[in-house]
């Protein structure tokens, strides 16, 4: 790899644009557009690798943000869901709802082998 090829992943991975990037890497405005589709396609293992580390460079701040919506944004549900995600990422997955049959539509047979059902586990 040379180093115009290391300038465009690095680019591609923190703007998205592979013509800029083609652009910032020193190629020549006028082929931008035909070498940024061709490294972004020829390269897109070394691009990807680039991007999660800039993605997990950024991390931190994000779930500092999260927080700060989480306190005070003055929306109610731009604060649930920045609470929910935080929760999320910290393993505490909300409950999922739980079905619940009522046990006065059921026939005895139903109930009897939904008991049975229970005692086996």
């Amino acid at each position: 790899m040379n180093e115009r090829q290391a300038k465009f992943i690095e680019h591609f991975a923190a703007t998205g644009n592979a013509t800029q990037a083609a652009k910032e890497a020193g190629y020549s405005a006028k082929t931008a557009k035909q070498q940024g589709h061709r490294l972004k396609s020829q390269l897109r293992h070394q691009i990807a690798e680039q991007t999660s580390h800039v993605l997990v460079d950024r991390v931190p701040k994000l779930i500092d943000m999260l927080s700060v919506i989480a306190e005070n944004s003055p929306s109610d549900t731009a604060r649930i869901a920045a609470i929910k995600d935080l929760l999320d990422r910290a393993g505490l997955k909300p409950i999922e709802r739980i079905e619940q049959t009522t046990i006065e539509a059921m026939t005895d047979e139903e109930i009897q082998r939904e008991l049975d059902a229970l005692t086996k586990h």
